[in-house]
């Protein structure tokens, strides 16, 4: 009896063993694959910041793009073109998206329509934007026969839609049905409950997508080179080919020329401060409705 025991007891230490070995090399190719990302991050934002906040100057805010090799020049035309553009496609996107979301959570649960449209909304979610920008290419600009910032933004209120609806649709989700039932149980009509409770114990949530969106959409230059295309002067009329940072960016890095290759590295310093500046606005409420 004691030799059976004394087997029993060497297979139990033989097994804890060998799951400490298991979890120590878990452990440390965890650590390696987090080393490995943030490695490259760190490389990334070191190069950005060194060779993008030396090209930020005055003159690069306030003055608009420039001839190749020429002395002065900015990039004032192309920030205010992106600018325009998220801003607009975000305005169009969100109530499109916070409405579908809406649907989905309260009234589609089981229907056809709320399986169709969220199949339809996970493949626009993994769709390559160059293909949405092939699209409003197809559909606006070759009808209308000129690339406009117009057509940009319909290009990047479709991406912007896709996740505002998964963000809305997952944070409805977690509203406790309490509180729908007690709202119910006072008389409070369906659509009373969802527009002052439901979302508005959901707003932090639904604000940390739109930010995300937003955040997502305002780097994009393939749908832009299909639709806004550039412009070298500055303008504010939406029917008219529109300078954007991304775009502006990736023409002014393939360019031989030094003045642009330097001002194509402050663009860069300057969309990737943005990017991060909305990515900790949206990290600050999801932390908040926590």
């Amino acid at each position: 009896m004691s030799g059976l025991s004394s087997s029993f007891g060497d297979a139990r230490l033989a097994m804890h063993r060998r799951r400490k070995r298991v979890n120590r090399l878990a452990l440390a190719l965890a650590l390696a694959a987090m080393a490995f990302g943030v490695f490259w991050l760190v490389w990334i934002l070191f190069e950005t910041v060194r060779l993008g906040f030396s090209g930020l100057t005055w003159a690069t805010l306030t003055q608009m793009t420039p001839a190749p090799q020429a002395d002065e020049g900015g990039l004032a035309n192309a920030i205010f073109g992106s600018l325009l553009m998220v801003s607009l496609a975000t305005a169009i996107g969100t109530p499109v998206g916070v409405m579908a979301g809406v649907y989905l959570a309260e009234y589609g649960q089981r229907g056809w329509l709320g399986h169709t449209t969220r199949f339809i909304n996970d493949i626009l979610l993994s769709a390559p934007s160059i293909v949405i920008g092939l699209f409003v290419y197809t559909v606006v600009v070759a009808r209308m026969k000129t690339f406009s910032g117009f057509a940009g933004v319909l290009a990047l209120a479709i991406i912007v839609i896709p996740v505002v609806i998964r963000t809305t649709e997952n944070m409805l989700a977690l509203v406790p049905n309490a509180l729908r039932e007690a709202a119910y149980a006072l008389g409070t009509p369906k659509w009373k409950v969802i527009l002052t409770i439901t979302l508005k114990a959901a707003r932090s949530g639904v604000l940390t997508g739109v930010l995300l969106a937003l955040a997502r959409v305002a780097g994009e230059t393939a749908p832009l080179l299909f639709t806004a295309l550039s412009n070298q002067f500055w303008t504010s009329n939406v029917f008219e080919p529109m300078a954007s940072l991304p775009v502006t960016i990736f023409k002014f890095a393939m360019s031989p020329y030094e003045n642009w290759q330097k001002l194509a590295w402050a663009g860069v310093f300057l969309i990737t401060l943005g990017v991060l500046a909305l990515n900790i606005l949206a990290r600050v409420f999801f932390r908040n409705k926590g």
